[in-house]
């Protein structure tokens, strides 16, 4: 191995001392070269070594000299070639604007001299370059138009990088048949300049492909001719990742000695490589080879221990991957609860992942004319043919009395119109008098679409809370349901999940009534009733509603109020006490207390609900009764909340002419204060 690692040493070292050895010779050359047509050849045979050992900084230089020195000379062929360059080494650089535009003058050239080739060439470049950006439709453009000319010239390294183009467009498109097509083109090609890491790359797309669409002995085909090719010294990360998809490809037939003899392998091979993504793959595998297996307890070691990578590396595929094993071994264990908790992170997740951008899928794409120049090359065509038309009437003798008349036309015109003014100006202050009016008319108009814009935002509000906070709860149900239809669980192992379901429903009908009464009092829709009644009854009524989530929480509720009249709409109240005590319950801890008062000060009714809990931040309060900020925090058992509780009671609170606020301190309690009149306004 020492020999065969010295060997290879001496050979990149005289291939670099080879490769520099020439840089100096063709400098030399360029020296003493005149400045013509060969010196820009040669100049192009240099940048062309340099850009080779990525001194893309020199290159640079000698560039912008040769495409200096072309332009001098008129030879189109060098400006064509040196500019080409420039837009390579911008490519490498990740600049794409400048590559583009200097692919794009590159093109212009060669079309110039109808370099077919060249042009060819420069498609392909742009083609590369915009399927990686994700710009699919331009890439395969100009991609396949490359390749035509490529395939009648038989330039079998332009085809194979062409093809390769091609194969990652369709892929990231997910046309997976075409992906497969262009791969096994690719694929012959490179065979045939013996381009092993293609042969490599291209063997591996084809097995990952056809993985993909469930033809499971082709990709255990394609997989193992790369573990046959691989190198152990160079491929390590490469041997890694196919190890465990082979294995992952046995278990689809339930061949679970050589699943086994894979995964076993790609888990120890990985952790010595410490490569977590392989480490991953591995232990999903595993998890899944033991769970078929009924090796329970090995494989939730391995799932859980996948579980923690996939969160740490953030790889959401896998991840999702994990979730479903752990539903079907939480299941298969009778943990019912726990393959509900799993089920409901899998659709989360599935759905963030479903929402991500797709690419746009082209189909039937045409390869463009290469003939027919580009949009930005026509336009800088036109503006040079406009330029030369403006130079050559400037100097035509005709052209300019002509010219002369045309003013002396103008200037009578524009007197004209002068004398004419006059005869306007009543007109002008008609104009002025509509304009006027036409004010008055559009700041009625302005008037209305700022309330229909209010509107539209009670709607728009409605809509994200529908889509997100009541979707949780209903989706939640349905999680339920779908263990039970699908035989998951038994009709006596849901009935123990009826307390979380029935508090499910709970959560979804207060989300309800809470966004049924928010909504009318934005519409304006709600006009109070006021009534005189006793407030300590409501009092008595809203605690009743809490006891059992007091009782679970083991949280002390005291009564202070007392018999007193308030002069207010009664159900108005009964909501915004209801909301105040649901609240304190929410963010008790256990241990904590509740108190409820209610006295006389300066002839009005004030409103306490005190409690010892978490209390709110003094950045925080600020937000409580806003609507707009959408504040919402979780309680401290996890209950879910709108933000609308306390919008809804400042309004309905407002609307009885009274005020509503708080006062609170961080891990000490709040203390939530509703004033209210006790009597009917003086006339």
């Amino acid at each position: 191995m020492k020999q065969l690692l010295t060997l290879a040493v001496c050979l990149i070292s005289f291939i670099v001392l080879s490769q520099n050895e020439r840089i100096d010779d063709l400098t030399v050359q360029l020296a003493y070269q005149d400045a013509d047509s060969t010196k820009v050849d040669l100049s192009l045979m240099l940048i062309n070594e340099l850009y080779a050992i990525e001194d893309y900084n020199k290159a640079l230089r000698y560039v912008n000299e040769t495409a200096k020195l072309a332009q001098e000379l008129n030879y189109t062929k060098g400006l064509a070639e040196s500019t080409y360059y420039r837009a390579l080494i911008y490519t490498e650089r990740n600049d794409y604007y400048n590559a583009i535009d200097n692919y794009d003058k590159s093109r212009k050239y060669y079309l110039q001299i109808s370099d077919t080739l060249g042009v060819a060439k420069v498609s392909n470049s742009i083609g590369l370059i915009e399927i990686k950006r994700g710009n699919y439709a331009i890439g395969l453009q100009n991609s396949l138009s490359a390749i035509d000319i490529f395939e009648k010239r038989g330039l079998i390294d332009e085809l194979s990088s062409a093809y390769n183009n091609l194969a990652e467009a369709y892929f990231k498109t997910n046309q997976i048949d075409k992906a497969i097509d262009f791969n096994f083109k690719a694929l012959d090609v490179r065979k045939r300049i013996d381009d092993r890491d293609g042969i490599i790359a291209s063997t591996k797309n084809i097995a990952d492909l056809y993985s993909m669409r469930k033809e499971h002995r082709k990709a255990i085909e394609f997989y193992e001719n790369v573990l046959d090719m691989l190198n152990p010294t160079t491929d390590k990360d490469l041997r890694g990742e196919i190890l465990p998809k082979l294995g992952s490809e046995y278990l689809e037939f339930k061949e679970y000695d050589k699943a086994s003899e894979y995964l076993v392998e790609g888990l120890k091979y990985n952790r010595r490589q410490g490569n977590q993504e392989g480490i991953l793959l591995a232990l999903n595998a595993i998890g899944h080879l033991n769970l078929q297996k009924q090796k329970v307890r090995l494989a939730e070691i391995q799932l859980d221990e996948a579980y923690n990578i996939a969160q740490k590396i953030d790889n959401k595929a896998a991840l999702l991957e994990n979730y479903k094993l752990h539903i079907a071994l939480d299941s298969t264990r009778g943990y019912f609860q726990n393959a509900f908790f799993w089920q409901n992170k899998y659709y989360d997740l599935k759905e963030k992942l479903s929402e991500i951008d797709q690419p746009t899928f082209p189909t039937d794409v045409e390869p463009i004319d290469l003939y027919n120049p580009n949009p930005i090359v026509k336009e800088i065509d036109d503006l040079e043919e406009n330029q030369k038309a403006k130079n050559s009437w400037l100097n035509h003798p005709l052209t300019l009395y002509g010219a002369l008349a045309a003013v002396l036309i103008l200037s009578t015109l524009l007197l004209l119109n002068y004398l004419k003014r006059r005869t306007y100006k009543e007109l002008i202050n008609e104009q002025n008098e509509k304009l006027v009016q036409e004010q008055q008319r559009n700041e009625a108009i302005l008037e209305q679409t700022h309330h229909l814009e209010e509107v539209n935002q009670v709607k728009d509000k409605l809509f994200s809370i529908v889509s997100h906070d009541l979707k949780d709860s209903i989706s939640s149900i349905k999680a339920f349901l779908d263990l039970l239809k699908e035989d998951s669980i038994s009709k006596e192992e849901f009935r123990e999940l009826i307390p979380e379901l029935s508090e499910n429903a709970n959560n979804a009908s207060s989300l309800l009534f809470n966004l049924l009464n928010w909504s009318k009092s934005q519409m304006q829709s709600l006009e109070p009733k006021p009534e005189l009644f006793n407030i300590q009854d409501v009092f008595h009524t809203k605690m009743a509603l809490v006891e059992q989530k007091v009782e679970d929480k083991r949280i002390v509720l005291i009564d202070e109020s007392q018999r007193d009249f308030v002069y207010a709409d009664r159900s108005m109240v009964e909501i915004v006490i209801q909301n105040l005590i649901t609240n304190a319950v929410k963010f008790s801890r256990t241990g904590d207390v509740i108190t409820v008062s209610n006295q006389d000060v300066d002839g009005k009714a004030l409103i306490c609900v005190e409690d010892t809990g978490v209390g709110i931040s003094r950045e925080n309060i600020d937000k409580l009764f806003n609507a707009k900020n959408n504040f919402t925090t979780i309680g401290t058992k996890n209950e879910k909340g709108t933000g609308l509780g306390l919008t809804i009671a400042k309004d309905l609170v407002e609307l009885n002419n009274g005020r509503i606020w708080v006062e609170s301190t961080v891990n000490v309690g709040s203390k939530f204060f509703i004033e209210l009149p006790k009597a009917a306004p003086k006339a």
